[in-house]
C-alpha cells in the first residue's frame, strides 16, 4: 500500500508531460493511426438556399469544385489516400498535403497555387485528467470553397458555425467563402478563452490549497499546470503570427470587407497571448508563495524547538552541576536542596518565558 502511494506521489513528476508540451519534429514522419473511414460533410449554400449532406466517399466531393454556390467540406478523420486524392483534385500543393497530415506541426499559414492554407490547433480541456488536449487542423480556402481536415471526428468547436449556415439571413450565408473561412478560424481562436477561463479556475483553486494547507501533493499540480499553461503558450502564440500574415497578404481570395473581421481575430489572438502570459506569471508566483509557506511553517517549527530548548536549558544546567561526582559540592548535603533545586529548574523557565514575552520573540 505504501507503495503505491509512493508512486502516485511521484507520477505527476514523470517526463510524459514535459514531452508532450515540448515534442516537435517535423522532419520524422507521424505515427499516426489511419482511421477506418473518412467522414465527410458538407454544406453548399448561398443567401436563398441551403444543402448538407454526408458523402460515403472522398470522390463524391469532387462535383463541388466548380459550384456556383459557396461551399464547406470538412474532413474527420485523416487518411493519407483520402487527403492526397481530394489535394490533387482541388489543385492543392503537395506540401500542404504533407502539412495536413503530419502531426506536431507549429500554427503558420501559407499561400500556394492561389489558395489560402492555415494550420492551427484546436483545444479542449480535460475535466477528468485536468489537462489541456489539441487538435490539429487545417483549413483551406478557394474562390468559393473551404476544406477544413480534422483528427478526431468526435469534437470540434464548429457547431455555432454550422447553425449560422442554417440561418436565412445570416452574416454567413450573405458572404463568400472568405467569411466562412473567418468564421471557423475566429471559433478557434474564442474556444482558447474558454480553455484559459477553466485554467484560472483549478489556478484560483490551487492558490486557496497553498494558502491553506500546502503540501508535496501541492508542489505536484504546480508543475503540472505549470506545464499546462506552457503548452497552451506553444500553441496560441504562433497563431498571431499566423493571423497577422492573413492580414498581409494580397490575395483576391479576401475580400477587403473582410479584412475587418480578420482585424478582430487579431485583436482577440492579442487579447489570448496576454492572458496566457499573465497566467504563466500567476504560476511564477504560486510556486514563490509555496515556497514561502513551506519556509514559514519550517521556521514556526525551528521557533518552537528553540524555545523548548532554551527552557530545558536550565534545568539541564542544574541537574548536570549536581550530577557531578565530587565530594565537596555546596549545598550538596542541604536537607532542602532537592527542592530549590527543582524550585529553579522551574522558575528560570517561567521567568525566559516572561522575557520572551516582553521581547515579542513569540
Amino acid at each position: 500500500m505504501r507503495n503505491e502511494k509512493y508512486l502516485a506521489l511521484i507520477k505527476p513528476f514523470e517526463t510524459r508531460a514535459t514531452k508532450r508540451v515540448l515534442q516537435v519534429n517535423p522532419t520524422i514522419a507521424p505515427l499516426r493511426v489511419e482511421p477506418e473511414k473518412t467522414v465527410i460533410f458538407v454544406y453548399e449554400y448561398d443567401a436563398n438556399d441551403v444543402n448538407y449532406q454526408q458523402l460515403e466517399n472522398v470522390e463524391d466531393c469532387y462535383k463541388y469544385l466548380n459550384s456556383s454556390k459557396n461551399t464547406w467540406i470538412n474532413f474527420d478523420g485523416l487518411k493519407k489516400a483520402d487527403i492526397d486524392k481530394v489535394c490533387a483534385h482541388f489543385g492543392i500543393h503537395p506540401l500542404i498535403a504533407e502539412d495536413i497530415f503530419s502531426s506536431g506541426q507549429r500554427p503558420k499559414m501559407d499561400e500556394l497555387n492561389h489558395l489560402l492554407y492555415c494550420l492551427l490547433n484546436m483545444l479542449f480541456f480535460n475535466q477528468e485528467i485536468s489537462s489541456v488536449e489539441n487538435e490539429q487542423i487545417s483549413i483551406v480556402l478557394g474562390s468559393n470553397f473551404v476544406l477544413s481536415f480534422q483528427e478526431d471526428v468526435t469534437r470540434d468547436v464548429f457547431n455555432p458555425v454550422r447553425e449560422k449556415i442554417k440561418i436565412v439571413g445570416s452574416k454567413v450565408r450573405q458572404s463568400k467563402a472568405d467569411y466562412l473561412f473567418y468564421s471557423l478560424i475566429d471559433m478557434i481562436v474564442d474556444n482558447y478563452f474558454v480553455i484559459m477561463e477553466q485554467l484560472g479556475e483549478k489556478i484560483e483553486d490551487l492558490e486557496e490549497d497553498i494558502a491553506r494547507r500546502p503540501d508535496t501533493r501541492t508542489l505536484a499540480k504546480i508543475n503540472m499546470l505549470r506545464k499546462e499553461m506552457i503548452f497552451l503558450k506553444r500553441n496560441i502564440s504562433p497563431v498571431r503570427e499566423m493571423i497577422n500574415g492573413i492580414l498581409r497578404s494580397e490575395s483576391n481570395l479576401i475580400e477587403e470587407k473582410t479584412e475587418k473581421y480578420f482585424k478582430d481575430v487579431y485583436d482577440h489572438i492579442i487579447q489570448a497571448n496576454e492572458l496566457a502570459e499573465n497566467y504563466r506569471d500567476m504560476m511564477i508566483t504560486l510556486q514563490d508563495l509555496y515556497l514561502n509557506n513551506v519556509n514559514l511553517k519550517m521556521n514556526e517549527v525551528m521557533k518552537v524547538m528553540a524555545v523548548v530548548t532554551c527552557l530545558l536549558a536550565p534545568a539541564t544546567v542544574i541537574g548536570g552541576i549536581f550530577g557531578m561526582n565530587f565530594n565537596r559540592i555546596p549545598w550538596l548535603h542541604n536537607p532542602n536542596g532537592f527542592f530549590i533545586a527543582v524550585g529553579l529548574m522551574l522558575i528560570i523557565p517561567v521567568w525566559m518565558v516572561w522575557m520572551f514575552k516582553k521581547r515579542g520573540w513569540f
